[in-house]
């Protein structure tokens, strides 16, 4: 298997595994992270998030496949399986994840989903009926934002 494509496995192991410092591990210090929720996630913030969806995911599994990368950009698909714990509602997310690497280590990083279809499993009636809107959308990211600066800030 490539290096890049073997970092992408590794990545994910780590994940499924619960292993927090094994994923950051596999970030480049300037990494840039986005995905519907977290969007435009630099730096330490980026690291932190992965900490936080993995400190608070207890019942979270982790499935990847279809690692593939050259050089310069690489790809996976990813799927989880958690309880949202602001509602208590089971999720399954599937996800496909974009690359590029430097130094050896991955330098941007780039899931998509289909955030209504998250928020109609995640938040119920709700989400269903309008987690398509740029209103509902919005507030998902805000609270996601406030419970990311939340965990940084009791992390220290």
């Amino acid at each position: 298997m490539p290096a890049n494509a073997a970092l992408i496995e590794r990545f994910y192991r780590a994940f499924g595994a619960r292993d927090a410092d094994g994923v950051v591990a596999c970030y480049h210090p300037d990494v840039e992270f986005s995905d519907p929720v977290f969007p435009d996630l630099r730096g330490d913030r980026a690291r932190a998030m992965w900490r936080m969806l993995i400190l608070r995911g207890k019942d979270l599994r982790v499935e990847a496949r279809d690692f593939a990368a050259d050089d310069r950009a690489g790809s996976a698909h990813w799927d989880a399986w958690y309880t949202f714990s602001a509602t208590g509602r089971p999720v399954h997310n599937s996800i496909d994840a974009r690359f590029t690497f430097q130094d050896g280590l991955i330098r941007t990083h780039r899931d998509t989903f289909d955030l209504w279809r998250w928020s109609a499993q995640a938040l119920g009636a709700k989400g269903s009926l309008l987690g398509w809107s740029g209103f509902v959308q919005g507030a998902i990211r805000k609270q996601a934002a406030r419970a990311l600066d939340d965990f940084i800030a009791k992390q220290g």
